[in-house]
Parts: C-alpha cells; structure tokens; sequence
C-alpha cells in the first residue's frame, strides 16, 4: 500500500467560515438514539445544476429546467425549507452556506464527511473531480465548536490511487449492529470499504444491485435506508437470489421490521430516506415525490416505526438524489452551551 492509500489523522487547522445559517432548534431537545440522529447539517448551494460529470453513472439524473439563477434559487429554498421542517420537530439543524459557484453537487454533504458517537469525524474520497472541493476545513471546524470531536481520520488521499468511498450515499451504516451495507459501484472501492470498517468496527455486506437495463445502483444509499426499527429497501434490485436472501436475512435478524419498494418506487427516491431522532420521537425524512409513490399499505407499516415526514425537493433530485443524500447525520455530543 502506498503512503497515499493509508488514511490520515489530523487535525485540520481553522479555514475562513462561509455565512451561516441558525443552527439550533428551538424548544426541547431531541432525545438521542444510536441508529437515529437528533442532530444534523445540510449545506446551501449558491450554484447548483446537475453535475455532467456524474452522469455517466447517475441513472438518477434528469435535466433541470429554468435558467441557472432559478435552478440555484429554488435548489436554496429547498434546503432552506428541509431545515426549517426538520428544526420544527425538534431536530437540531446546522446550515452552512456554499458560495462557490464551482460546486454543483455541494447541497450532499454525506458523501464526504461522517460525524461517529465516539467524537470521530471521516472524511471520504469522491469518484467526480469537480466535487472533491466539497471537502471543507470550515465545515468541520464549525462542528468543533458546537459538538465535541475527538479525531478527524481522513481517506480522500485513496483518490490518488483511484479508490472512491463516497460515505453514507455509497454505504447504509447500521450503528447498532455494525453492519456497513454497500452495494459495487466505481464510487465504492471495496478495499478502502474492508479499512473502514476495520478501523470503526463494522462488518462489510457487499452486494449487487443494478435496474431492469443492468446499469448498477450508483449509491446505496438510494436503494435502502436503515432505521431503528424499520429498514426500506428495493431488493429486487438485488438481482442475485443469494445475495439478496443474505440482506434480508441481515436486517431481519437486526430486528427491523422490512418494507420493500419496487424499482420504479426507488427511483422515485422511496429508499432514499432517513429516520432521525425528532422531539416527539422518530421521524422519516423523505421527499414528497418518495411518499407520493408508496402504497396505502407500505405508509401504513412505515407509519408503525416513525412519523412520516415529506418535504418537496423536485430541483435537487434532478441532479439524482434527494432527501437522505441532503442530510449529513450528526451523532457528535453537543458542547454544553
């Protein structure tokens, strides 16, 4: 292994800090559980567009209409808008603005950065070369001063070497059980997956999955979600019967409760949801395009395990991701303020 494959622990030095948004809801705190976050931050684009440099491998995209001013508009208000639902249920939101107008993926912070319960923060390699500026110095530093982080452990070096681990949109973290779900795609090297999870004590559960053409799911994190009690997943996306039979058994015998989605739910974004921890107990982070395409019967059983909750996010999920690959779950402690 070269010197750039292994990853670095550091402290990053302080950076200039962008605009901010509040970043703190109002009223009683959420309570915390392992699986589900109470806390978590969104990034606000200045510039937005979907990225032709992912779109070789991005089935998810479609073209944005409008002139940029308006796509990037309406994709701000749309962040500003998740923020303000997710601060009125009692989660506790951190907006960081991005002013770059060179970062057209920069509104899906989980790709480059995990916060871990332990005060660890992980910052991941990326597949796209115009969206590795995303990884910023201030962002972490902002979560210095509000939470406690013990250590950075930074992998995006492997980019040098051509290995891609693109966070929680490429793995699907069971905190609980330690199971870290990826499914291959070039934004997924096993090898560097094999590094993570050795060094935060997961088990890898690599799998296939690909649509009806055979074109591979490019994020996992589109395909399933994985909450306290309830786990949605498209498997039938999961084209090898093993392999399939292997994940179901896992989350079953995690004691989640599964709800399977179709492939066309899951690109209606169905599996890219997250469960966090709201004031009055969990809720379901989804878009109002992932809960227009469930069944009465699919909302009723998610509704056992968490409050569903939509917010309309059409303009981000032209560049093929939604809710879940906006939000960047924060487990970090809080400073005492």
């Amino acid at each position: 292994m070269s010197a750039t494959a292994t990853a670095r622990r550091i402290a990053m030095p302080p950076a200039p800090v962008a605009s901010l948004g509040p970043n703190t809801a109002p009223g009683a705190a959420a309570p915390h559980t392992a699986q589900s976050p109470a806390a978590v931050f969104l990034v606000r684009p200045r510039h937005f567009t979907p990225n032709p440099q992912t779109l070789a491998d991005n089935a998810f995209q479609s073209p944005a209409l409008g002139t940029a001013a308006e796509i990037a508009a309406q994709a701000r208000r749309e962040v500003t808008t998740l923020a303000a639902t997710l601060r009125r249920h009692g989660v506790r939101v951190t907006v960081v603005d991005d002013c770059s107008t060179s970062r057209p993926d920069s509104v899906f912070p989980n790709n480059w950065l995990t916060t871990h319960a332990d005060g660890t923060v992980c910052l991941f390699p990326l597949h796209a070369p115009n969206r590795r500026s995303e990884r910023r110095a201030d962002v972490v530093r902002r979560l210095r001063e509000g939470f406690h982080v013990r250590r950075v452990v930074d992998y995006s070096p492997r980019e040098d070497d051509g290995a891609f681990l693109e966070g929680t949109g490429a793995m699907v973290l069971d905190h609980v059980h330690r199971v870290a779900y990826a499914c291959r795609s070039r934004r997924m090297d096993e090898d560097l997956l094999a590094e993570f999870c050795r060094d935060r004590g997961y088990r890898p559960m690599v799998f296939d999955a690909t649509d009806a053409d055979g074109v591979p799911v490019y994020h996992t994190n589109v395909l399933m979600s994985v909450g306290g009690t309830v786990a949605v997943i498209g498997a039938e996306m999961i084209r090898d019967e093993r392999q399939r039979d292997e994940v179901l058994q896992s989350l079953c015998e995690s004691g989640r409760h599964v709800v399977e989605v179709s492939e066309e739910q899951v690109r209606s974004f169905a599996g890219n949801c997250i469960e966090v921890a709201g004031r009055e107990g969990p809720l379901l982070i989804m878009s109002t395009t992932a809960l227009a395409s469930l069944t009465d019967s699919q909302r009723a059983r998610l509704s056992e395990h968490a409050r569903l909750v939509a917010v309309d996010v059409p303009t981000i999920e032209t560049a093929g991701g939604s809710v879940r690959c906006m939000i960047a779950g924060n487990h970090l402690t809080p400073r005492e303020r």
